[in-house]
């Protein structure tokens, strides 16, 4: 029996998310709040902000290079973990008694310099810093963009419905309908797919932190029902839905008292659940000059633009480049035999419509703005909540009356 995605009867593929209170999402937020206050004072800034936390404690480290007088780092810090729900010292941590540590220094000379004028244009009089011909990279790696047809934000289905659970899982906390809820949550959804199409959801899985006094039969019966059954379309259910809720059988203890949070350990939530291949670099903290962050949003936006166009059912972009250098090394696109044109004229479409240089990305989806910590929680792509520049399919039109002449 064949196990092959688009060939087999019964494929079943798995996706994940967590809520704002989970100890890594938490860091990311805050190192997203700490991004979006420098660029709110200094566009320009260079922000590599990372955070670990854990019983009582928040430590913020990195490289920031900045015109900005000064930021309240810890008060940031704070904050964010006031709006994550962290508001009570009963929960083991609270945005007042913890401990907030800083240590971040200036980002280095020889990184800057590589990145402040690209290896093109290093060597001519006039260096043109901080422009679409003149700004490197911010280091080497390889970035990947996907979209598929699955759902109507062309996102897969699984890490769709997986995001929908955890989003809801704090509504109905902070709406208290569930008064009883704690901030650390996650949610895992699993689809069964015939030859490649959606069918149904196999599995949900939804673990929430609890007040201790609640029993496991009433969390059980009041997230299946105000939770999974709100978000998930009936016509995807069945009597064969299997529903595991705290399958711990009891989650008390939570956030960074459960476990320590880092920044970044999040990466297949942040992107597409697992179902594209993943460079490895993560996003929050980073200012868009770091091509982990800005040319895997570009990527997002190839993919999603060439997909709304018609040209594949399902496509994944690969995109890297070298430290230093403003023009990437190499650019690839994988259709998975669901194209309706071939696979080098979608290449020549993408060379094209789309300039992925960083200064151009930087340029072309306005990422010098504070729009980061929004995108901290409940994934980076496929938001139809909020206004992400890199969701447009604002050249699908164009692209799809050239592909198809």
């Amino acid at each position: 029996m064949t196990v092959s995605f688009t060939q087999s009867p019964s494929y079943l593929f798995t996706s994940e998310s967590v809520t704002e209170g989970h100890p890594d999402k938490l860091c990311d937020q805050i190192s997203d709040a700490i991004l979006d206050e420098f660029l709110k004072i200094d566009p320009y800034a260079r922000v590599a902000a990372e955070v670990c936390t854990t019983t009582g404690l928040v430590i913020i480290l990195g490289e920031i290079r900045t015109t900005a007088d000064y930021v309240d780092l810890a008060s940031l810090a704070r904050n964010t973990i006031k709006d994550a729900g962290y508001t009570d010292s009963s929960y083991g941590f609270d945005y007042q008694s913890c401990g907030v540590a800083v240590s971040v220094h200036e980002q280095s000379q020889d990184i800057a310099t590589g990145v402040d004028t690209a290896l093109e244009v290093r060597n001519e009089g006039d260096q043109n810093k901080e422009t679409r011909e003149g700004l490197g990279a911010g280091d080497q790696g390889m970035m990947v963009g996907f979209a598929c047809t699955e759902t109507p934000e062309l996102m897969p289905l699984p890490i769709s419905l997986a995001h929908q659970i955890t989003r809801r899982m704090a509504e109905v906390r902070k709406d208290e309908t569930l008064p009883y809820l704690r901030p650390d949550g996650k949610s895992q959804v699993t689809i069964e797919y015939v030859k490649g199409i959606p069918k149904r959801v196999h599995t949900v899985i939804m673990s929430s932190q609890h007040d201790p006094s609640i029993s496991q039969e009433t969390i059980e019966q009041d997230l299946i029902k105000q939770v999974a059954h709100q978000v998930i379309p009936s016509s995807l259910l069945d009597n064969k839905t299997v529903y595991r809720v705290n399958p711990s059988g009891r989650f008390v203890i939570g956030g960074p008292v459960g476990d320590a949070g880092l920044t970044g350990r999040k990466i297949l939530v942040d992107t597409y659940g697992g179902a594209a291949r993943h460079g490895g670099g993560a996003f929050s903290g980073k200012d868009p000059t770091k091509v982990d962050r800005s040319a895997a949003y570009a990527a997002r936006y190839v993919a999603k633009n060439l997909v709304a166009a018609g040209v594949a059912e399902r496509l994944e972009l690969q995109v890297s480049y070298a430290i230093g250098m403003s023009e990437p090394i190499s650019i690839s696109v994988e259709t998975f035999g669901t194209n309706h044109i071939n696979d080098e004229k979608i290449v020549g479409l993408v060379n094209k419509h789309f300039d992925l240089r960083p200064g151009a990305i930087i340029q072309d989806l306005d990422l010098r703005r504070p729009i980061y910590k929004q995108t901290a929680t409940y994934g980076h792509f496929g938001r139809n909540d909020i206004d992400l520049p890199w969701e447009s399919t604002d050249k699908a039109d164009r692209i799809r009356s050239e592909a198809f002449q």
